[in-house]
C-alpha cells in the first residue's frame, strides 16, 4: 500500500515539476495554452456523435502537443484510461436505445448505438488528454493563476489550488501512518477491520491538525484569499502567443468544417 501511495504522491508532485522542462511551450503565456485547450474542446465536442471519422482527426492535437512538450503520447494515453469506465457507463445505454443500422462491414451491421458509444469513449479520452497536456505544460500553480488572471472567481481558483496541495498533504500523512503500521506489524500483510477504522480516524485527525497549522501559517504571511504571484511565474502576452492561438484555431476550424477525411 505504501508503494501505491508513494506513486500517487509522485504523480501529483509531477504536475508542478513538469513545467520546468526546457520546451518551446514553456515560453508561452499560460493563458494562450488555456485558450487553445478551450478551443480544442469546443471544436471536438461539437462534432456529431455519428461522425466518428471526423472525430478521429482530432487525435492530431494531443499527439503533436505531447511530442512538442517532450512527453510520450503512450504515457498520456495510459493515464487518460482512468476515466474510461465512467465514460463507458455513460455511453452504454446508447447501444440498447439506438439500434438503427448505420453501415455494414461485411456481414456485420454496425448500429447507431455502437457508433455513438465509441464516439463518447473517444470524446472522453481526448478531453482528458487535452487537460493533462495543459497541466503538464503549464504547471498546476500557473494554471490556477492564469484562470484567476482571466477573470475566474478567486474562490474557485483558490479552492482548485488547495485541493491539489491538500491531496499531497493527505498522501504524506498516509505514507507516514503506513510506515508506522508496518513497523509495528511484524510482517503482517492483512489487518482486521477495527485496525483500518483506527487508521482512518488517525489520518482524519492528523489531516485536520496539519490543515489548521497550514492555515495559521498562511494567515501569518498575509494571505488574503487571492493566489499570490510568485517570482518567475508572471508572463506577458507576446506575438508568439497570438500566433500559437491563431494557428491552432485555424487547424481546429479546418478539422471541424472542411472535413478533410473525405479527401483522405
Amino acid at each position: 500500500m505504501r508503494e501505491r501511495l508513494t506513486q500517487a504522491l509522485y504523480r501529483l508532485e509531477e504536475l508542478e515539476r513538469a513545467d520546468d522542462r526546457p520546451t518551446p511551450l514553456r515560453r508561452l503565456d499560460s493563458r494562450a495554452k488555456l485558450a487553445v485547450t478551450l478551443l480544442y474542446l469546443v471544436a471536438m465536442l461539437s462534432v456529431p456523435l455519428t461522425r466518428l471519422s471526423e472525430l478521429l482527426l482530432f487525435v492530431l492535437y494531443p499527439v503533436v502537443m505531447a511530442a512538442v512538450g517532450g512527453f510520450r503520447y503512450g504515457s498520456i494515453l495510459r493515464r487518460s484510461l482512468v476515466l474510461l469506465p465512467f465514460v463507458a457507463f455513460i455511453g452504454l445505454f446508447n447501444i440498447f436505445q439506438a439500434r438503427e443500422p448505420l453501415f455494414r462491414i461485411g456481414p456485420i451491421i454496425i448500429s447507431v448505438g455502437w457508433t455513438t458509444f465509441v464516439s463518447i469513449l473517444l470524446r472522453g479520452l481526448l478531453s482528458v488528454q487535452a487537460l493533462l497536456l495543459l497541466i503538464y505544460t503549464t504547471g498546476y500553480y500557473r494554471l490556477c493563476r492564469s484562470l484567476q488572471r482571466i477573470g475566474v472567481p478567486e474562490l474557485l481558483t483558490t479552492q482548485l489550488l488547495f485541493v491539489h496541495r491538500y491531496l499531497c498533504v493527505l498522501l504524506r500523512e498516509s505514507i507516514a501512518l503506513s510506515m508506522a503500521c508496518d513497523a509495528r506489524s511484524f510482517g503482517r500483510r492483512s489487518y482486521p477491520l477495527r485496525t483500518w477504522g483506527t487508521l482512518i480516524c488517525q489520518l482524519l485527525l492528523r489531516t485536520f491538525d496539519r490543515a489548521d497549522r497550514i492555515g495559521l501559517a498562511m494567515a501569518a504571511r498575509g494571505f488574503t484569499g487571492r493566489i499570490p504571484e510568485l517570482p518567475g511565474t508572471h508572463t506577458r502576452w507576446q506575438r508568439a502567443d497570438t500566433l500559437y492561438v491563431t494557428g491552432w484555431g485555424i487547424v481546429f476550424v479546418g478539422l471541424r468544417f472542411i472535413s478533410p477525411e473525405r479527401f483522405l
